[in-house]
């Protein structure tokens, strides 16, 4: 069995993230009257034609950018995982699979549709963290 580590407690980092998030759910909302549901986002640009397809591309192009303005201003970033790469490929398809059958993601759910109190991204959203648990459950009982 391999060696489980937990990751430092950085209640400031977590705050500072979460305000970021939230913003850009409130100002997408705001602005353009849309969800800033990730998948939503990534393939309506792959599909979407004019003003659409450019505010969408835009938002992809903000969230690439923040990663490289991190590392270019604290010299790296690093990055550590627990499993190799078949599991994580296993993983991303599994998670595109489960946005598909969800009809959204964990931000367009969990952010964006549980602070309008809907009903589906509610269910959605349990469901998420349900398959979460369990599938971590499994993973470190093999």
């Amino acid at each position: 069995m391999e060696n489980w580590t937990s990751t430092p407690f950085e209640p400031f980092a977590g705050l500072a993230g979460g305000l970021l998030i939230g913003s850009s759910v409130v100002l997408l909302l705001y602005t353009l009257g849309r969800i800033a549901g990730i998948s939503g986002i990534a393939a309506g640009a792959m599909t979407q034609q004019g003003s659409e397809r450019y505010w969408r591309l835009a938002f992809l192009a903000g969230i690439v950018l923040s990663a490289v303005l991190y590392i270019a201003f604290t010299g790296g970033m690093q990055v550590q995982t627990q499993m190799g790469s078949a599991w994580l490929v296993v993983a991303g398809l599994l998670v595109g699979f489960g946005t598909r059958l969800g009809s959204g993601c964990t931000s367009g759910h969990g952010v964006a549709g549980l602070s309008r109190l809907s009903p589906r991204s509610i269910v959605a959203t349990l469901t998420f963290m349900c398959a979460a648990v369990i599938t971590t459950t499994i993973i470190r009982h093999l």
